[in-house]
């Protein structure tokens, strides 16, 4: 028996149990569409957070207050989380309430952080939330104030239009490419004049957009001096920060560097590592932390999914047995021309892979469109909505789609394997005497 005749006398039998074929390969649609969404969303966040973290220089340390988790206005990752002797966890500028009441950062934590060996800038950054008004529209953003001449020298952002803040830059404000060009109805442009807290300020510098999202990038927030942010964010003394950034001399040394700033804080605060109430972290300890976290997601989320796909094997399984009960005289008829146990075989694998192939086709064009609206309405992960912000966080790769069609048609063959055998066992009288 030809390939051709094994392929079309598989398709009319699929064709002639219509209904029942159909809602076969719908169990492995479900399945192969719930694959695709998990996996593409696990992709997406971590890109976006691969970015996030390179936004960050890898020379750059950061130092928030508290050792438990903490959401700030912005929605970031405050805390304390030990792997190992150096430290590291989740922290983000963006953070300034903790679950615990600890004592805030100082100016006296930045004087002491600046006496510990291989570091060679501190800078003490506040954070808030502030209604800013263009023409008739007002929207909440990030405040973040800085100290210029540190900031200048730490960031990766570059600028689109414009300049970086300087000393004395007290009625000017540098944006980030969301605020600019997506928060408000009409684009913000160099020297166009806003209004924080009731003062108006001037725009002097526009970032190109960092592509990080919601995770707290510097797309949507507005940088000002740290005198002009105390005086819109209230809920910090004048002598207070929400973190401290950290500027080191050597990228080779980052985890003994993080040990120097533990000690000499840990004599300042007069607290041991087991009480401490404070946080060091690098991007590296963060981007190491998130990608363990999100491989272990990944293989919950997927494994959740791929229970789908093994209901919907299970349902090609019974459809198979059921093909093979009901053309047990074709069999017969079939042998008794000639035809091979082998070719018996291949006739109900191939009907059995055709189901597999075309639910993962159509599972694939299910997943496509799932993804299409977790990628247009976004989702609230860590602290996403809370910032207001709509990200697209679901990815779709060629890689992806062609595991899926694999993984469903290989389903598919070994699904109908042990029927395609007891088919290809059946004796030739016994098969004829089937009705």
């Amino acid at each position: 028996m030809k390939l051709a005749d094994i392929f079309k006398l598989s398709l009319n039998s699929l064709t002639h149990r219509g209904l029942r074929s159909w809602l076969t390969i719908l169990g492995i649609i479900i399945g192969v569409a719930a694959v695709i969404a998990m996996l593409s969303i696990s992709a997406g966040m971590s890109q976006t957070m691969n970015a996030q973290m390179s936004n960050f220089g890898v020379d750059v340390l950061t130092v928030s207050a508290g050792r438990t988790r903490a959401i700030g206005p912005a929605g970031g990752f405050e805390g304390r989380f030990q792997p190992g002797e150096t430290g590291g966890g989740f922290s983000q500028t963006s953070g300034t309430s903790s679950t615990t009441t600890t004592p805030k950062l100082t100016d006296t934590d930045i004087a002491t952080i600046s006496t510990a060996q291989g570091v060679e800038t501190v800078s003490g950054i506040i954070t808030g939330r502030a209604s800013v008004q263009y023409l008739a529209q007002t929207v909440s953003v990030t405040i973040e104030g800085i100290n210029p001449t540190a900031w200048n020298t730490m960031t990766t952002s570059k600028l689109e239009t414009g300049r970086f803040l300087e000393e004395g830059d007290g009625s000017s404000v540098l944006v980030g490419y969301s605020v600019a060009h997506e928060m408000f109805e009409y684009n913000l442009t160099e020297d166009t004049p806003i209004k924080i807290g009731g003062k108006t300020y001037s725009v002097v510098g526009i970032l190109k957009e960092s592509g990080t999202g919601g995770f707290g990038g510097d797309d949507r927030t507005i940088f000002m001096t740290l005198a002009s942010a105390r005086d819109i964010i209230t809920s910090l003394d004048s002598n207070q920060y929400s973190s401290i950034q950290i500027k080191i001399t050597d990228t080779n040394a980052v985890d003994q560097i993080i040990q120097n700033v533990d000690q000499v804080m840990y004599t300042s605060r007069m607290v041991t590592a087991d009480t401490a109430d404070f946080t060091v972290t690098s991007p590296t300890s963060m981007l190491e932390t998130i990608q363990s976290t999100m491989a272990t997601l990944t293989f919950f989320l997927t494994g959740i999914a791929a229970i789908s796909l093994l209901v919907g094997a299970i349902g090609i399984a019974n459809t198979m047995f059921m093909s093979v009960m009901e053309r047990t005289r074709l069999i017969g008829i079939l042998k008794s021309i000639g035809t091979r146990n082998s070719e018996i075989m291949k006739l109900f694998l191939t009907e059995s892979g055709i189901i597999g192939l075309m639910g993962g086709l159509l599972g694939v064009f299910l997943g496509f469109i799932v993804v299409g609206v977790i990628s247009s309405v976004g989702i609230n992960i860590m602290g996403m909505g809370r910032m207001g912000t709509s990200t697209s966080v679901a990815i779709v790769t060629p890689e992806l789609i062609l595991f899926a069609l694999l993984f469903s048609t290989i389903i598919g063959i070994i699904s109908g394997l042990i029927p395609a055998r007891k088919a290809a066992n059946l004796q030739i009288v016994e098969a004829m005497r089937s009705e």
